[in-house]
């Protein structure tokens, strides 16, 4: 005994995930058959997300001067002295759109999150 301790060392475990998605990210690059499956699963869970956006807005901001043409009553109206379509189209419609476009963010990341674990799962 020579009182030395003996010489340390180091051990490390392969990060399989990172490689996978290693692999993943490879079979994308280079267009293959699963790639391009995967790359247009993303691409249409994102096309669905606008659409289902765009026809929300349709139905609701673009919908109002069909409203207000048709319906007279509402063009009319006023709350406090304040016509009703300056309301709706003034103050109500930055807060709905802030809003359509959180929601749209939140979920478009939500796919790119879940097309990420997809990557690691194979």
């Amino acid at each position: 005994m020579t009182g030395e301790p003996p010489p340390r060392v180091r051990l490390q475990r392969q990060d399989t995930a990172r490689r996978a998605r290693r692999d993943m990210t490879e079979e994308i690059d280079a267009q293959t058959v699963l790639g391009e499956a995967l790359i247009d699963s993303l691409v249409r869970a994102q096309l669905r997300l606008a659409a289902l956006v765009l026809i929300v807005l349709a139905f609701t901001l673009g919908a109002l001067p069909l409203v207000f043409h048709f319906v007279p009553a509402v063009s009319r109206a006023s709350i406090a002295g304040i016509p009703l379509t300056w309301i709706l189209l003034g103050f109500v419609a930055y807060p709905f759109l802030l809003a359509l476009g959180w929601y749209y963010v939140v979920h478009a990341e939500r796919n790119e999150g879940a097309f990420i674990d997809l990557l690691d799962e194979l």
